[in-house]
């Protein structure tokens, strides 16, 4: 049996609007209600027993100014959190003038709600207040709105414009996440001072973004995926962030770094860092200068740049993070310079069109899991080690099966865990250098293609599976300097005779 359930009040909303809990709940042609206190209600939602908030509302909608109830009138001044969540079959709701507050996921997955109106009264829209509501065409937010929550209308797939007013202060994380059809420009009005991270990720119809002088804060990914930009410009007036020198970019001033470009960005001199994401989803980016002022590439810089075909690092930078560059598939080569001393896991993940790696970094970290920078990449053919490289970490050619030659450097002491596992392409006469002193763990592990090894005797310690399954070895010379050899070193090598 249909019963109206009672909206919970919860902290924040109480925080926000004032809410009392209620201990009385009714229904009025078909809407439920909850008590405020004596004067006003807020709308909630009707449910079957075994799913919880959940409404059958369905066709258009209109929510009354007032409700009478027991022979007193009430004002409606807010829509509950899920009032209407799940509502597929609601075509169009009207929201009275009385509501100042729309709650939490009110009409979240209202997937049939073609039209909104919004009334000036409304100061407030909570956090998935519209989410997958992806039948919206268009939405007009009232000039009286301070907030717009996270998530608030994420996923409004359908939305093609959307005016923020200048009423707005702040844009919650993931606002407007997925809102593909979103088209042409965007200004963020001059009463904004806050944008979240992901607020705008996925706008892949965007093509340009003013950033006004009151923005003091913008989270990460903010303009994430965002692949039709081609115009990012912030007010001139803004102290926080800049985009000298027309580079079409947003630039934290204090630590020069640049937290969100485009296809068309040029990357001034005086940026040291590249962001998170900075980049990331740029697929229109064919090509990128890095000038020599950058030390660092952040996280999924240039992640899923798929038309990036070359990219040049310059010898300033020290650092690159993790997924740097996943799935730049149309890079065929890529240079890590001497500069170089870390570098996070998946790097160059997915770069199915690499083929050549010149390999200059002279220590770096270790990498921590079998994704090492370029995780199992087929198409690399040719790994180059230069001359001056120290150490080779742990993971660096894991799994690459295609590559046919290595040759480790005199400049080489120390060879990671896992350096060359799985490296089965790798054919002929191996020669380790005098300058190494110890070979990881499974080192060389599953290099089926080796039939001999050189060990020089400045070798001390060979590491557990250093060789396991190279069952190409024909013969090895373990020297008088060795004084230790891991389990299972040599398991595997059936050619060994």
């Amino acid at each position: 049996m249909e019963k109206c359930k009672k909206f919970l009040v919860f902290i924040s909303m109480m925080l926000i609007t004032g809410f009392t809990a209620s201990a009385f709940d009714f229904m009025v042609d078909g809407l439920c209600y909850a008590f405020i206190d004596g004067k006003s209600v807020y709308l909630t939602y009707k449910y079957e027993e075994a799913e919880d908030y959940y409404s059958d509302y369905s066709g258009d909608i209109i929510i009354p100014q007032t409700v009478t109830y027991n022979g007193k009138t009430y004002t409606v001044t807010s829509i509950g959190w899920y009032a209407f969540s799940q509502c597929r079959n609601m075509t169009s709701v009207t929201i009275p003038n009385s509501v100042t507050y729309i709650g939490e996921s009110a009409f979240q997955d209202c997937t049939g709600l073609t039209s909104v109106t919004i009334p000036n009264s409304v100061t407030y829209i909570g956090s998935y207040a519209f989410n997958g509501c992806s039948g919206l065409t268009s939405i007009t937010i009232p000039n009286s709105v301070t907030t717009i929550g996270s998530y608030a209308f994420g996923g409004c797939s359908g939305l093609t414009s959307v005016t923020i007013p200048n009423s707005v202060t702040s844009i919650g994380d993931y606002a407007f996440s997925g809102c593909s059809g979103l088209t042409g420009s965007l200004t963020i009005p001059n009463s904004v001072t806050s944008i979240g991270s992901f607020a705008f990720n996925v706008c892949s119809g965007l093509t340009s973004v003013t950033i006004p002088n009151s923005v003091t804060s913008i989270g990460s990914y903010a303009f994430e995926r965002c692949s039709g930009l081609t115009s990012i410009k912030v007010a001139s007036g803004n102290t926080k962030y800049d985009s000298r020198n027309n580079c079409n970019a947003i630039i934290e001033t204090s630590t020069n770094s640049l937290i969100a470009g485009c296809k068309n960005t040029t990357i001034p001199n005086s940026v040291t860092e590249i962001g998170d994401g900075a980049f990331k989803g740029c697929s229109g980016l064919t090509s990128v200068t890095i000038p020599n002022s950058v030390t660092s590439i952040g996280h999924a810089a240039f992640s899923g740049c798929s038309g990036l075909t070359s990219v040049t690092i310059p010898n300033s930078v020290t650092s690159i993070g993790g997924s740097a560059f996943y799935g730049c598939s149309g890079l065929t080569s890529i240079t890590i310079p001497s500069s170089v001393t870390s570098m996070g896991n998946s790097a160059f993940e997915g770069c199915s069109g690499l083929k050549t790696v010149n390999w200059n970094a002279k220590r770096i970290a270790d990498f921590t899991s079998n994704t090492g920078a370029f995780k199992w990449q087929e198409s690399i053919t040719t790994f180059n080690i230069g001359n001056g490289v120290e150490k080779i970490p742990a993971y660096l050619c894991y799994g690459l099966s295609n590559i046919t030659n290595i040759t480790i450097p005199n400049s080489v002491t120390y060879i990671g865990s896992y350096a060359f596992n799985g490296c089965s392409g790798l054919t002929g006469s191996l020669t380790i250098p005098n300058s190494v002193t110890s070979i990881g763990g499974y080192a060389f592990s599953n290099c089926i293609g080796l039939t001999s090894v050189t060990i020089p005797n400045s070798v001390t310690s060979i590491g557990h599976g250093a060789f396991k399954g190279c069952s190409g070895l024909t013969s090895v010379t373990i020297p008088n300097s060795v004084t230790s050899i891991g389990g299972s070193a040599f398991y595997g090598c059936s050619g060994l005779t």
